[in-house]
């Protein structure tokens, strides 16, 4: 018998629909209308084409935009997978409802706003931060699942009601982000999961590994496979046994901007891994993901060659927290000023240029 939590997922992938290929195309028109090189600002003329697509209007708004950042901890950091503790995460955490992490003065520039959210902490939820706890952190994957299934739907299902809760405040674009001491660990064990991928070929220094570190890390993800051995057919079955409650709240979330139409803009490893997963539950979701930039970890660049997107930057970015998204706001900013600008070849006298 199905859980409630399980109808509840398969009734939202129901309502997802992919992007309307028409406005796509009109508003490929439009970029081909202005007055410069067709095609010449690369990646960003298709992302703001896409973004059109999603909403189903060629007249792009990006006025109003969300960042969400779920916080969790993962047991796996007992094996000596990560520099530091939980206690980072609380930090950081803090720092994030204060309004005075990094991502909080990156945001601040780029006119966004940010919803910090408790998906799994260990330790307290601090001010600031919204309190959606599924537990007090996972289990160490090493040794055993991470999370029951059913938790795992509640997870996800926390990220879609995020979503949802920051449209329905008026959110045109929502940016993803995360913050949880070994979950770089946990994604790479995703990764292999899904992917068949040799954790030595995923696995990569996180906040900055030694190259024992490395070595444990990469034996953590080794028997976290051996002792779960999860279902590469099943994301939620991947998710809860080698996963975490933030993967599978960003998978929720990306879900959540799909089902609603809205364009999902991913950050690093941790949220480009989940929104994998939620492509794997529903392939139509992908239409509303945008890739901000190719993460230093080494399965980032896998995981977004497989999702078929393109990221805009490539910086060696590995900070999480959604930076790397909200510096890809400031860059779609840009793209869009010369998408709304009408400045035409004809407003030139000049000839439009034409393929060739």
């Amino acid at each position: 018998m199905k859980s409630h939590e399980k109808m509840m997922i398969e009734n939202l992938i129901s309502k997802i629909r992919p992007a309307d290929r028409a406005v796509y195309l009109e508003s490929r028109r439009q970029w081909d209308s202005l007055a410069k090189p067709l095609g010449s600002l690369g990646v960003l003329e298709d992302d703001i084409s896409r973004i059109a697509a999603i909403t189903g209007k060629a007249d792009v708004v990006l006025e109003n935009r969300q960042l969400l950042v779920f916080c969790a901890d993962n047991g796996v950091i007992r094996r000596g997978v990560s520099q530091t503790d939980e206690s980072a995460t609380t930090a950081v955490a803090a720092a994030l409802g204060r309004g005075d992490s990094t991502a909080s003065f990156m945001a601040e520039k780029a006119g966004c706003g940010i919803t910090a959210i408790d998906i799994g902490m260990k330790n307290d939820t601090p001010d600031g931060v919204l309190d959606r706890k599924i537990r007090r952190g996972t289990d160490d994957i090493s040794s055993g699942r991470a999370m029951s299934r059913e938790e795992c739907e509640r997870a996800v299902l926390a990220g879609v009601r995020a979503a949802e809760e920051a449209v329905s405040a008026g959110a045109d674009i929502l940016l993803l982000g995360e913050m949880g001491i070994g979950n770089t660990t946990t994604s790479a064990a995703v990764v292999c999961a899904a992917l068949g991928i040799l954790p030595e070929k995923a696995a990569g220094r996180g906040a900055g590994l030694s190259d024992d570190g490395l070595k444990r890390k990469i034996h953590a993800i080794e028997q976290a496979l051996s002792v779960n051995d999860p279902d590469p057919e099943d994301p939620i079955d991947i998710i809860s046994k080698v996963g975490g409650f933030d993967i599978a709240a960003l998978c929720g979330a990306c879900l959540g901007g799909a089902a609603l139409g809205i364009p999902v803009i991913l950050d690093g490893l941790i949220t480009n891994v989940a929104a994998f997963m939620a492509v794997e539950l529903c392939p139509a979701a992908r239409d509303a993901l945008i890739a901000s930039h190719v993460s230093k970890e080494a399965a980032a660049g896998i995981v977004l060659g497989k999702l078929g997107l393109k990221p805009c930057i490539s910086a060696g970015l590995h900070l999480g927290e959604g930076t790397g998204a909200l510096l890809s706001l400031s860059l779609l900013d840009q793209a869009l000023a010369v998408y709304q600008s009408g400045h035409t070849f004809g407003k030139l006298g000049i000839d439009a240029y034409k393929p060739q």
